[in-house]
């Protein structure tokens, strides 16, 4: 049988973000319809000063692919000492009635982009109609897919952003007003960021609180994309006490994800954790129900989104004839 390969240049042009927040909304509501397998990822660190790789497993029923992705992330000596970036991602599709290998594609882009796609999904169902400006804690690449998805689903007036590094921040502010137009406001201060937020955002790969709990105004909606992994932290846990709060998966999240903080420090229990956002999504739990409400949706990031957007890519590489095949034997 012949493997289709997708080199990352050919991911890029194959799919919109249009259509990728469509696919993670699909992969929310198939995750609380029985429709999907999804064992426990595994995450290696690896000693400093390299990063970790993960390795997501998925099964979906209704489009009967099997997705397999290992990603990495935090290697910052690769582009100087390797000549490759800090980051790599590669997926492989099988065929779930033969399991047979059907496809080959560069995985870099599709976490990136399912994963800001991730959070329009949230800002959808739980953030404020209102809600006009946004706070980036964090201004590296997922900061800014964040605000590519998002501005897919909300006008976004302004955006506060603050970096522990000025050069990124600057660069951020130069990159984001000359894509969108948005103006973008360079924060003195995390503080002065966050009191400003309709909805925040914190993407870093922080080891400790970063945003405090009374820096947080009412009917805020938060986006906690960075913490994926034991020992990650971005979140004041005390946030979490009067707050909605949404996970992606929530087996994931109070393992490995910001929700399992409070949990430690048992300043939540795990009743206190409203639901999963495919529950949201398939009408079966309330998303935001008043305008005071604080939201925080915490996303570790599931396989069942790289196989749904995977497949997509690859049904639009068949219907426009893009990638080569190759055969292993």
């Amino acid at each position: 049988m012949k493997t289709l390969l997708l080199k990352k240049e050919e991911v890029s042009r194959l799919i919109s973000m249009r259509e990728v927040i469509g696919t993670v909304e699909e992969a929310y509501k198939a995750f609380n319809s029985n429709q999907v397998e999804q064992p426990d990822y595994i995450g290696i660190h690896l000693p400093p000063p390299r990063g970790e790789i993960d390795f997501k497993l998925g099964y979906y029923k209704a489009n009967e692919v099997i997705s397999m992705k290992a990603s990495s992330g935090g290697f910052n000596d690769n582009p100087t000492v390797y000549g490759v970036p800090s980051g790599m991602g590669t997926i492989l599709l099988f065929d779930a009635k033969s399991c047979a290998l059907i496809c080959v594609m560069d995985g870099s882009l599709i976490t990136g982009l399912r994963t800001g796609a991730a959070g329009a999904v949230s800002v959808k169902a739980l953030a404020r109609k209102n809600s006009r400006k946004v706070t980036s804690i964090g201004t590296g690449n997922q900061a800014r897919m964040q605000i590519r998805a998002i501005n897919e689903v909300m006008n976004i007036e302004e955006i506060h952003a603050w970096d522990n590094f000025p050069d990124t921040l600057a660069k951020y502010k130069t990159d984001i007003e000359g894509e969108f137009g948005i103006p973008v406001i360079m924060a003195r201060s995390k503080k002065e960021a966050v009191e400003q937020a309709d909805i925040l955002i914190t993407t870093t790969r922080g080891t400790g609180s970063l945003v405090e709990a009374e820096w947080v105004k009412p009917g805020t909606h938060i986006v906690a994309i960075g913490t994926d992994q034991q020992g990650k932290q971005e979140l004041d846990p005390e946030i979490f006490r009067h707050a909605k709060i949404v996970n992606d998966s929530t087996g994931q999240c109070i393992e490995k994800g910001e929700t399992w903080h409070p949990l430690n420090k048992k300043i939540i229990t795990q009743n206190d954790i409203h639901g999963e956002i495919g529950e949201i999504l398939l009408g079966n739990k309330p998303g935001r129900e008043n305008d005071e409400e604080i939201t925080i949706f915490d996303s570790t990031g599931m396989a069942i989104q790289d196989n749904t957007t995977a497949e997509k890519i690859y049904s639009n590489a068949l219907d426009n004839g893009v990638g080569a095949f190759f055969e292993f034997c």
